[in-house]
């Protein structure tokens, strides 16, 4: 087994094997070119992305900056959003559904190192996948570590460390993150009551 497999597989792997240290310093080059291209430069950024990522929806947009150290394992839904300074460690497979907005500062952390401290000071890590569902809402600052699955149409709160799954439709926060209550239309009246009354006004 390649270090590279035993990664994808969940099992411990050399972080520093020469191919995977290879791959995660074109990612960083993609990263820093990615990074370098103005804000008008939207069609050259969406190229980056239909090249280098795994898979793609036709409507996209990662605002800069991003980073990611394996972007061959990211796979975006369609009609994806990302805001400023999103981050991507994708020691494994990180995939989004449709329809998922990203506030700033969002960190998803498909990684981790070894617990035993011998295996660790020889930079022995582990990578489980991250899977986001279908029209999520995660809030600014949030953090996702791995093995972690966000169920459709849940929203998480900004500044929510996600260390276990969160079911679908749900609202969830907290660190770590955990179900604060079922998601309801009723959660929307009061800004369509205010749209209402400014309609109505005279």
């Amino acid at each position: 087994m390649t270090e590279e497999e035993k990664a994808l597989a969940g099992y411990l792997y050399k972080a520093d094997e020469p191919e995977l240290s290879k791959e995660r310093l074109r990612s960083q080059e993609l990263s820093f070119t990615y990074n370098q291209l103005r804000p008008s430069q939207g069609k050259e950024r969406a190229e980056i992305i239909r090249r280098e990522m795994k898979a793609c929806g036709e409507r996209f947009r990662i605002e800069e900056p991003f980073h990611c150290d394996f972007w061959g394992r990211v796979t975006l839904g369609e009609d994806f959003f990302a805001n400023y300074n999103f981050c991507i460690l994708a020691g494994n497979e990180v995939t989004f559904g449709d329809h998922v907005l990203i506030g700033p500062n969002v960190g998803i952390y498909a990684a981790g190192h070894a617990t035993d401290i011998a295996m660790r000071d020889i930079d022995m890590e582990y990578a489980l996948p991250v899977h986001i569902g279908n029209h999520l809402w995660i809030g600014g600052s949030v953090s996702i570590v791995s093995g972690v699955t966000i169920g459709d149409n849940t929203i998480i709160g900004a500044g929510s460390v996600v260390t276990k799954d969160i079911p679908a439709n749900v609202l969830a926060a907290g660190n770590p993150c955990r179900v604060i209550r079922p998601l309801s239309p009723d959660d929307d009246r009061k800004y369509l009551m205010a749209e209402a009354s400014q309609t109505d006004a005279p």
